[in-house]
Parts: structure tokens; C-alpha cells; sequence
């Protein structure tokens, strides 16, 4: 996907809540969550790392502000509280899967009152934390006391040397590691992920192996263009490589193409599953994506909204100008799903 240049310093369009009337059509909204749509909520754009790759959920992403300090992502709205109350709304209007994001999540000072004061999740609800491993050693003692049931780290890297090549940082892969096995204590669900790309080609095996020696479950994902890594597509790899790996291990792959965003290929190896986003699997496309002029761009189709600091909500990384202001609505937060559904309604409907 390309990112919105508008994005960079600030500068941010987006759609204003449309009035609510009493007959609201939740069947776009409802729809989406059938089809396994994400609610992503970024707690913050700051990391306290700079992969070269990051898309930040759509805002500046740190290694570009860190070379462009005029760069800055959006400033910061939402307090805890409305986190809390936006989740839980949204929540109850059917969406089910929860990803906490950043940036680092962790990294954020609205990471602890937000994530220890979720409400339970119902059966058919979940609540992931994504993270970069470096922080949850610190916080593993209250992230103990929250309702999450899964949390994913990303793994892109298994030693100090591709770390610094990819991240850009003195942090070294043993924080990393112990990270990992910090949330193994405390979580029953523990995966990770992997961006494949020229600088851990070779150690995309060694990852492998480790999932597997640790009975979790992980995904390999092809890289994903943006405004912010276009210099560097020389980085790409195809998945071809791991996925000719797995069938030296397993017999057991299947392709899902079915419900949101792109199709993936799985594979089950002793009884651990592990994905593969592969670009040619092809993706889900809905209402504005048909004459949209980013479409030739866009590689992801349509799979999440999301939520940021800021008070947007985002259907779509390319179209900054398709963001909704929700800060309006706070004062009234009863009002918001409904503003959500509307939004989704006139986007999956081209009305926008």
C-alpha cells in the first residue's frame, strides 16, 4: 500500500461524522465482523525501535521522523478512558477481533489503564497485543492482570546484527527473546510474525525452527510497499522460499481466500500452524475500493479499521481523506458506532 503524503507533519483530511438518525444500517459494520475484520487500535506511533519497513497504521512512521525531525506523527486525543469506551462500543456493536498496535504499544503511558480495564471478552471476542518483544520482560507483572488472550511479536530478525540491519537499534535479540518467552509465562497464546526481506533471508529458517522448538505458531508475510520504504523495494523477497521449506516438513497446506484482506496459505507442521501472506493469493476488495485511483497500489484489499491516538477511525491506509473524525462525538461516545456503521455503510456502497 502507498501512505498518504498527507500524513507527514500532521497535516490530516478526513470525513466528518455524518448525523445520526435513528434508522442506522449496521449490516456493512456487521458484515465485516462475520468476515473476520480487525478492529486495530494504535496506542501510540512512538517505538522505541525504527524498522526500516514500518507503516505506523498509517501515520509517520518513526525511522522517517527520526531522519526528518519536521516529520511528526499526529498529536495525541484520546485519553484512556475513551479508548476504553470506544472499544467497548464498537465492541458491542459486533466487532470481535481486537489488535492493540503502535508503534510500540508498550511504549505508551495509556498502555496499562487501557489494557487492565477491558472489559472480559465475551466467548467470540479477542483481544491481541501486538508488539516488538523489547518492553514486555518490564510490564510483564500488570500485563498478567489484563484480559488479553494472545499476544503477537514481531520477529524479524535472530541475531544482534540483522536486528541493528532492520531496526536500528543498540537493543540486542536476547531482550527480544527473553521478551518472548516473558509473555510464554503469562499467555497461553503466543505467536509471532515475520516480514521477509533481504536482510533475514538467511535467517528465516533459524526462525522457523524456533517457532517450531517453541510450539508456536507463526507467520511469514511478504513485504508490504509504502511512501515511507520505496527506496528500498530491492529489500522484497518472495514467499516462494519458505513456502518450498514447509513442504519439505509437512503434507498438511491448505489456501484460505475467504473473508477480509488477503488470502493466505497454511501450513500445519506437528500440529503447529503456520501462515504464509503471499501477494499472489489475491485480496478483498468492497465499495470505494472498485474506481479507487490507489487500487493499483494496494496489495492488503480490505481487511481492518482502525482506530488511532488521534481520533480517527480508517478503513483504509491509502485514503487518508476516508478517515472519520470521531473527536466530535466523545462528549456523546453512545453515538459513535453508529457513526461507525454509517461510515461503513457509505464506503462499502462507493458513497463516500
Amino acid at each position: 500500500m502507498a501512505l498518504a503524503a498527507n500524513t507527514i507533519g500532521g497535516n490530516v483530511s478526513h470525513v466528518a461524522p455524518p448525523p445520526i438518525t435513528e434508522a442506522v444500517d449496521w449490516t456493512a459494520l456487521r458484515n465485516f465482523a462475520t468476515l473476520r475484520g480487525q478492529l486495530r487500535v494504535s496506542l501510540t506511533p512512538r517505538c522505541n525501535i525504527k524498522c526500516w519497513f514500518c507503516h505506523n497504521e498509517g501515520d509517520v512512521p518513526p525511522p522517517f521522523t527520526h531522519l526528518n525531525r519536521e516529520a511528526q506523527p499526529r498529536a495525541r486525543e484520546l485519553a484512556a478512558d475513551h479508548y476504553l469506551g470506544l472499544i467497548a462500543g464498537l465492541v458491542d456493536s459486533g466487532l470481535k477481533r481486537v489488535y492493540f498496535t503502535g508503534g510500540e504499544p508498550l511504549a505508551s503511558p495509556l498502555a496499562r489503564p487501557v489494557l487492565t480495564q477491558l472489559s472480559a471478552p465475551g466467548p467470540d471476542t479477542s483481544y491481541t497485543l501486538i508488539t516488538n518483544g523489547t518492553l514486555v520482560r518490564t510490564h510483564q507483572e500488570w500485563l498478567a492482570q489484563t484480559p488479553l488472550d494472545k499476544v503477537k511479536v514481531s520477529l524479524h530478525y535472530f541475531s544482534d546484527e540483522t536486528l541493528r540491519a532492520i531496526a536500528h537499534t543498540r537493543i540486542g535479540i536476547a531482550t527480544i527473546l527473553d521478551g518472548i518467552e516473558a509473555a510464554r509465562e503469562i499467555f497461553d497464546r503466543v505467536e509471532l510474525n515475520t516480514l521477509l526481506q533481504r536482510e533475514n533471508e538467511h535467517e528465516v529458517r533459524a526462525i522457523l525452527d524456533y517457532a517450531l522448538d517453541h510450539r508456536m505458531p507463526v507467520q511469514f508475510i511478504e513485504l508490504v510497499d509504502t511512501d515511507f520504504n520505496g527506496d528500498r523495494q530491492s529489500s522484497a523477497v518472495s514467499a516462494q522460499g519458505i513456502i518450498d521449506q514447509l513442504r519439505t516438513l509437512t503434507d498438511s497446506e491448505s489456501v484460505e481466500i475467504v473473508g477480509v484482506g488477503q488470502g493466505r496459505r497454511v501450513f500445519r507442521v506437528d500440529g503447529i500452524e503456520i501462515d504464509v501472506i503471499q501477494k499472489g493469493l489475491g485480496r478483498h476488495h468492497v465499495g470505494q475500493c472498485g474506481p479507487c485511483p490507489q487500487r493499483a497500489n494496494c496489495v492488503e484489499g480490505f481487511w481492518a479499521l482502525r482506530l488511532d491516538h488521534a481520533g480517527g477511525i480508517q478503513p483504509c491506509l491509502l485514503r487518508d481523506d476516508l478517515r472519520l473524525d470521531v473527536l466530535p462525538l466523545l462528549s456523546d461516545p453512545e453515538t459513535i458506532p453508529a457513526a461507525v456503521a454509517a461510515h461503513m455503510t457509505a464506503f462499502t456502497e462507493g458513497t463516500l
